[in-house]
Order: structure tokens, then C-alpha cells, then sequence
């Protein structure tokens, strides 16, 4: 099983292939493409990119299908990240 942040980062890597819902990410964000590195960094961000997909139920299973993610371990990362569980990232 997948760590949140490793999640997120997979959750943003496919995103790197799907031009126009990255596209929407960052309108959605305030973020643009060349901040993206620095945005990696923090952890509201990270929050940010599951709660994306957590939004939309096309979009999380369809990152579910292309990158052979559990659900299970997105809604884990969006509890993790956004601190609504008491669940502990091991």
C-alpha cells in the first residue's frame, strides 16, 4: 500500500498525461505549471491534489483504472492529508 504522499504524487503524475484535467487542477488551484515543483513540497497542496479526484467519481476511477489504484487508498491518502481521520500514515 501506497503512503498519502506517494498517492498524491502518483495522483499528479497522472495528471501530467491528462492535459485538460491538469489544466483544471491548476484553474481550480491558482497554481500554474512552473510553481508546480515548489507546490509538491506542501502538504495542503498534496491535500489538494486527492481532494481533486475525491470531487469527481469519473475522474477517481478513471485514475484508478490507468494506474492500478485501489479507491480504498485514495479515500485513505484524502483522510490522511486533509486530517479528517485519526488513521496513522504507516
Amino acid at each position: 500500500m501506497k503512503s498519502a504522499d506517494e498517492t498524491a504524487i502518483a495522483i499528479l503524475a497522472w495528471l501530467a498525461d491528462e492535459p485538460e484535467l491538469l489544466s483544471r487542477f491548476l484553474a481550480l488551484t491558482g497554481t500554474d505549471p512552473g510553481s508546480l515543483r515548489t507546490a509538491i513540497g506542501e502538504p495542503g497542496f498534496m491535500g489538494g491534489l486527492v481532494a481533486f479526484l475525491m470531487d469527481h467519481e469519473p475522474t477517481l476511477m478513471a485514475f484508478c483504472a490507468a494506474t492500478q489504484t485501489r479507491p480504498e487508498e485514495v479515500v485513505r491518502a484524502h483522510q490522511l492529508l486533509s486530517g479528517a481521520s485519526d488513521l496513522e500514515d504507516s
